[in-house]
């Protein structure tokens, strides 16, 4: 039976999506509901913050790097055996890219897509009456996405309230609640948004507290009420799919750790690139999504967790080691530091493919300079330098393809995922990892570098 859910929007970002979210999430789940959590686009962060509230592991939907097929199957699978499914929504509503597999990438298209109803948060901040007309727009802009009702945010005052609800209730639009304004309850935020879950002190209280915030001001049990079962893209309710023991994977070792050349149709951007499977994860290695843990498994994989924070290498016995973004720039010193892993990842290396995202393509390099212009030295295995020392965001989708062999897929397999950091590139000399290009560009340009089983770049894999 797949639990009923719902998608919490918004006009713009920073309208209180987050603190809803949250607040309800950790409310239900006081109250003795399984609450399935869900991120629109893509996001690290903020899927952390829902597993802490729920105490389930989330996972990112998006309709732009994925195709509907895929996004049905990841919904069901979260819906399966919950009491409710809560979905946040990423920037405003119908926000989004053009090119996308399944859509633009808004998360309205999600809504639209597996029939759940969307919940709006509205800063009524410097607006009362006028809130009504916005709501209006965003409730008949597209006929597919359904606005359940609204929940005011950074209300002034009762006056206040009572104007802006009465405004919207006379459209035949339901008010939830409203939430007054409280700069106490705002969590920390760091460049790529918050600071990160594990690090937040005082986390389990502050998601309480937020949770009263929410139950003191909006009506719970009519949102919970408001909640829609999930559909799938064509209307029916999707098959909940079968695990299927999977053929063990070729071995990456067979030939100079040359990778596993899939036949063309095996590869579809979730085949795991290895059997056994090394991958980084503490606070500078978080940034890793759960769906593609959750695929590679499915399909056969074993993933082997190691701290490169606690100066632990990749196990040895693996066939691939994986290091994902996240923050490492705060952690250069002590990375740098690491001798055990840094000497491990080496060794690891001359056998075995060795692939890096972002934050894990930096350590590979010759060296990483922090905010405070301090150079690092990494692991040289690549010819990069970079810098926070003069930051730079780079930040959208991305399209890629694969510029030889690899892992990953054999030369021109396409991926699509996205880049988001503030590291400037000092030097990158060598081969491409792949040629990528924007959501609004055809430009293909080259992206990260490959070498020797080594290789890795700025890029995020979604599928």
């Amino acid at each position: 039976m797949n639990a009923p859910g719902l998608l919490i929007g918004a006009a713009r970002s920073s309208s209180g999506k987050t603190t809803l979210t949250l607040g309800l999430m950790r409310a239900l789940t006081r109250r003795g509901l399984r609450v399935a959590p869900v991120k629109c686009g893509p996001d690290y962060i903020d899927p952390a913050f829902h597993a802490a509230a729920t105490g389930c592991a989330g996972v990112n939907l998006d309709t732009w790097a994925m195709d509907a097929n895929l996004i049905a199957r990841l919904a069901t699978q979260a819906s399966a055996g919950a009491d409710i499914v809560i979905a946040e929504g990423a920037m405003g509503l119908f926000d989004g890219a053009p090119g996308g597999a399944a859509g633009v990438g808004a998360s309205a298209n999600i809504a639209a897509m597996l029939g759940w109803p969307v919940i709006l948060v509205h800063d009524v901040s410097g607006q009362a009456q006028t809130a009504a007309a916005i709501v209006r727009g965003i409730a008949a802009h597209d006929a597919r996405v359904k606005i359940a009702g609204v929940v005011l945010n950074r209300v002034a005052s009762e006056r206040h309230r009572r104007l802006a609800a009465q405004a919207i209730e006379a459209l035949g639009i339901k008010v939830f609640g409203a939430l007054p304004r409280d700069e106490k309850i705002i969590l920390p935020e760091r460049h790529l948004g918050l600071v990160q879950a594990g690090e937040t002190q005082g986390l389990d209280q502050r998601l309480d507290a937020l949770a009263d915030f929410v139950e003191a001001h909006v009506d719970v049990a009519a949102i919970v009420a408001a909640a829609s079962s999930l559909s799938s893209p064509t209307g029916r309710r999707p098959d909940r799919g079968s695990r299927t023991e999977a053929a063990k994977l070729p071995d990456l070792a067979l030939d100079s750790r040359s990778p596993a050349l899939r036949a063309s149709g095996m590869t579809n951007g979730l085949t795991p690139p290895a059997q056994r499977i090394a991958v980084a994860r503490d606070d500078a290695f978080s940034f890793f999504y759960p769906h593609l843990a959750q695929s590679w498994r499915d399909a056969g994989a074993e993933l082997f967790f190691f701290s490169p924070l606690a100066d632990e290498a990749p196990p040895d016995d693996c066939d691939l080691c994986w290091l994902p973004g996240g923050y490492p720039e705060l952690h250069a010193a002590r990375l740098s530091a690491a001798h055990v892993f840094m000497e491990g990842l080496r060794s690891f290396s001359k056998r075995r493919w060795v692939h890096g995202e972002c934050g894990g393509y930096m350590i590979l390099g010759r060296s990483l300079t922090d905010a405070a212009g301090e150079a690092h030295e990494m692991a040289g295995l690549l010819e990069l330098e970079t810098s926070f020392a003069k930051r730079k965001l780079h930040l959208g989708y991305r399209h890629a393809r694969l510029a030889a062999d690899h892992p990953l897929g054999v030369i021109g397999f396409r991926l699509r995922g996205h880049e988001f950091h503030y590291a400037t590139v000092l030097r990158e000399e060598g081969a491409p990892f792949a040629l990528a290009q924007d959501a609004y560009s055809d430009d293909e340009r080259p992206a990260g570098l490959t070498r020797s089983g080594v290789s890795g770049s700025f890029f995020h894999l979604m599928a």
